[in-house]
């Protein structure tokens, strides 16, 4: 049995991470501790999680506790930060995705990786889901061939895509915006399809509907003027989960989880394009908006002897759908092919459940390549930096290379974690 400890206290981490390590994976795990710059949030996951002991100190939980592995769930910004520290403390790490926001974050993490001897596996949950597994296994099969084009358009409704420009995520310093913390999960998924890396990027992005484009808007929700009026509008103290976790701790950090959609201080995209060349000469087109009627995503995946048509469209952030969803396959002969995945699982698609016994019991067959390490975290993540700065710069721009060989090279070796302390921990 290994010894775990958890960085973060928030939704995600509650629900994917803190409770089934506490009550579903007791013969595998022991979860030994929880940091999170919030106490009051640290606490009540506590209280829910058979009271897991709550540390105010990160390096002090890892002293005291000597874990095996460090599970870290904080916002994006210092996922690096923990990754690193308990590298250099002899853990193994699972980050919850994406492993960090930008390329010089990313370099850092696979020195220290490399350095440690230690593993960081990276928690992409849309692998394990069954639609996207068959999908997978289909292309694996050769269903149409060498893969040449991958057409997705992911679409984020007005309750979920809305809620990013609430929080944490709305700042670029935080999230590295919603090409790098949302379509991380999209980008890795086409990178496992296409089975090949990713090597030139051209992106365009604004913010169009959030942000600064509206003159009825006031600090939170909670105290606005035009509450009765505005469609975004959210009753944080009718949520329970974030009444309890958000609102009741506000005291201790100051971290309003109501706030207005239309704040100056938000400056992500709301409405993303990207487009990807791959080193087998295979090409992405990618889309992403934040404010549709509805929630979901279509794809095209065109190949040497076929076409696969693939999408999900579904009415809640995790994915679940009512039965079973179709994959199309169209063949030059003029034949068609349906294939039925049930997609009626919640968490993700099913994905949750699926990733955690891996993560937590292990001995899984991974014959589709399920299990990401930091190699497949940096690859996804760095879509995303690059067409955040493709945005930029309004030009095409080649992947970084951020091995750790290449920064010893160019005399960039990472400088090391900042310190903890003053990073912070704020949950997802």
């Amino acid at each position: 049995m290994k010894t775990y400890v958890l960085v973060g206290a928030g939704s995600r981490a509650l629900f994917m991470f803190a409770k089934p390590m506490a009550l579903d994976f007791k013969e595998h795990v022991a979860f030994k501790g929880v940091y999170d710059i919030n106490p009051a949030r640290a606490r009540f996951l506590s209280e829910e999680c058979e009271n897991v002991p709550v540390y105010d100190d990160f390096h002090r939980m890892l002293a005291e506790v000597k874990p095996d592995v460090v599970v870290v769930a904080s916002t994006d910004n210092t996922h690096h930060t923990y990754i690193i520290e308990s590298l250099k403390a002899g853990c193994d790490v699972i980050s919850e995705k994406p492993m960090t926001i930008d390329a010089d974050k990313c370099r850092e993490i696979l020195e220290a990786e490399q350095a440690s001897g230690k593993k960081v596996t990276v928690t992409f949950n849309l692998r394990f889901a069954p639609y996207f597994a068959k999908v997978k296994e289909l292309l694996m099969d050769g269903a149409i061939g060498e893969v040449f084009h991958i057409d997705l358009e992911w679409f984020l409704d007005r309750r979920h895509g809305a809620d990013y420009f609430r929080r944490w995520h709305a700042e670029m310093k935080n999230s590295g915006g919603l090409l790098v913390h949302k379509s991380t999960h999209h980008f890795d998924i086409i990178n496992w399809w296409m089975d090949s890396n990713p090597e030139e990027v051209h992106a365009f992005g604004k913010l169009r509907v959030y942000g600064d484009n509206r003159k009825e808007k006031g600090e939170r929700c909670l105290t606005c003027d035009y509450k009765t009026t505005c469609e975004f509008y959210l009753d944080i103290e009718s949520d329970a989960f974030i009444e309890k976790y958000y609102h009741q701790a506000e005291e201790e950090d100051g971290y309003i989880r109501d706030r207005c959609l239309f704040d100056d201080r938000i400056d992500i995209y709301d409405t993303m394009s990207v487009n990807v060349r791959y080193e087998n000469d295979a090409m992405l087109t990618y889309s992403l908006v934040a404010y549709s009627p509805y929630e979901g995503w279509r794809g095209v995946i065109n190949g040497s002897k076929g076409r696969m048509e693939v999408t999900n469209v579904y009415t809640s952030w995790d994915m679940k759908q009512s039965d079973t969803s179709l994959i199309t396959i169209h063949r030059p002969d003029g034949s068609t092919e349906h294939v039925e995945v049930n997609t009626s699982a919640a968490g993700h698609g099913g994905g949750d459940a699926k990733l955690r016994k891996v993560l937590f019991e292990g001995g899984v067959e991974d014959r589709l390549g399920q299990q990401a390490d930091s190699g497949v975290g940096a690859t996804s993540l760095l879509i995303g930096a690059t067409a955040n700065r493709s945005i930029a710069e309004g030009r095409a721009l080649r992947l970084p290379d951020v091995s750790p060989s290449a920064n010893t090279a160019n005399g960039t070796a990472g400088k090391g974690a900042a310190a903890v302390e003053q990073a912070g921990a704020r949950s997802q």
